[in-house]
């Protein structure tokens, strides 16, 4: 490869690297700002995006899958039952465990238009690509979203 397409290559990933990261940001201020709407801090926000991907599911496993601690999920269950997304039950098979479920008249009522907008407006800009270029954005996605995970439990484990 010559030293001009090394070059422009170089800029054009640190380019990509500078939207990846502009794109984060947008995305925890989109998320800070549904959370608002919601009443929700936005730790609480997704927390019940992930109870409402999982459920039902156990206080136990909210804080394996967030990285958060027991206590602070503990916070969290109280401040989304308050809020009357989320809801405790005994779990049949061991009543010393406590099974959380999201509200779905709740989630459909006020979450879920929050959201509408959004999707539409993602789905029309999707629509501009070919089956191919889509692929190849799933995959680079997929990517991107792995080794943030990895990351993510790598800095778990040094802590």
């Amino acid at each position: 490869m010559s030293t001009t397409n090394e070059t422009s290559r170089k800029k054009l990933v640190n380019a990509l690297n500078e939207e990846l990261r502009n794109n984060s940001s947008a995305t925890i201020l989109f998320h800070q700002s549904i959370a608002n709407k919601l009443g929700l801090n936005p730790t609480d926000h997704k927390c019940l995006e992930v109870i409402l991907k999982n459920q039902p599911i156990t206080a136990g496993e909210l804080a394996e899958i967030t990285g958060l601690t027991t206590g602070t999920i503990t916070g969290v269950i109280n401040r989304l039952e308050g809020a009357g997304y989320a809801f405790r039950d005994n779990d049949p098979q061991d009543k010393r465990r406590v099974i959380i479920s999201v509200n779905q008249d709740k989630a459909k009522e006020e979450i879920v238009p929050l959201f509408s907008s959004f999707s539409g407006e993602i789905y029309k800009m999707l629509s501009e690509y070919t089956d191919q270029e889509l692929q190849l954005i799933l995959d680079f996605i997929k990517s991107s979203n792995r080794v943030l995970l990895e990351m993510k439990e790598r800095m778990s484990n040094t802590y």
